[in-house]
């Protein structure tokens, strides 16, 4: 069997999703992103880890943490095969009402860079929480819910304080092409209200529009176009969750010129009208 998963609970967008998962063969995920935290730790091979703007090469050990709504993709290098456990929650999970909330259990998702490089004593007692997380989502004892919250503000409170004494694992790119992509994706991220078009972007960054276009879905795992619509309506969620701003003028604040098209994309991308969407989550 390419793949034994030893442990599946919860759903990825839910309050808390914990899967346990080992592999023989080569595996991709594709992009994704979600409104919830997500913990990766790395057991065994090594992993490309392409986060928001930035790429990682993962070794065993690494935590990463990927704050919600960051998009994120891994991919193999070396020889396929590896074994991760992944920790997604939500904010409601432990929020501001919770007697074990602190501000500072998430720091570590505000970091510039999303890795901890951990030293081998810490990696065991950080495998040690994630084993005990484990064991009690499958035992499922008097309690079980209410350990595992007081296990994950344990690993946050360790995580937070490690990243305060120690350095983060600076990004390296696995290639300069890599590097390049990183670049692309960073000037979208921050003029996503402009027009853009795939034709002028290679122009300004000096790549054919052949070569970028296969390059950028390569590494991203978007189509360029994808991309620049999924950060746009990225933002309208914002927008829509947090101000009174009218739909129309929010599809033009975030670079669509057609409030159809708007419409269209929204729907696409999150199966709620924007209309629907404001009303749900306000």
């Amino acid at each position: 069997m390419s793949e034994t998963v030893s442990l599946d609970y919860g759903s990825e967008e839910g309050d808390f999703y914990m899967q346990h998962i080992k592999r023989t063969e080569p595996f991709e995920r594709t992009n994704h992103f979600h409104g919830t935290y997500e913990i990766y730790f790395l057991l065994s091979g090594q992993r490309a880890y392409f986060i928001k703007d930035r790429s990682y090469l993962i070794s065993p050990g690494d935590l990463v943490f990927i704050n919600k709504h960051d998009v994120h993709k891994t991919s193999d290098v070396g020889r396929p095969g590896h074994e991760r456990i992944v920790i997604n929650f939500s904010d409601t999970f432990i929020s501001k009402d919770h007697p074990l909330y602190h501000p500072s259990l998430f720091n570590v998702f505000r970091q510039p860079a999303h890795v901890l490089s951990l030293k081998l004593q810490d990696q065991l007692f950080a495998q040690s929480i994630i084993g005990k997380m484990d064991k009690e989502l499958r035992e499922k004892a008097t309690g079980f819910e209410t350990y595992i919250k007081l296990l994950l503000v344990e690993l946050l409170l360790f995580s937070s304080r490690y990243a305060e004494r120690n350095e983060t694992v600076p990004f390296e790119h696995a290639s300069p092409l890599h590097k390049k992509i990183s670049e692309i994706v960073q000037f979208i991220n921050s003029n996503y209200d402009q027009p853009m078009t795939l034709s002028g972007m290679s122009e300004q960054f000096y790549m054919s529009p052949y070569y970028m276009s296969r390059t950028f879905k390569e590494i991203t795992g978007f189509t360029f176009i994808e991309y620049v619509n999924m950060t746009r309506i990225r933002e309208a969620q914002q927008l829509l969750r947090a101000t009174d701003r009218k739909i129309i003028d929010i599809a033009d604040g975030v670079g669509f010129a057609n409030i159809a098209h708007f419409g269209r994309m929204f729907k696409k991308l999150t199966k709620q009208t924007p209309h629907e969407y404001r009303k749900t989550h306000r």
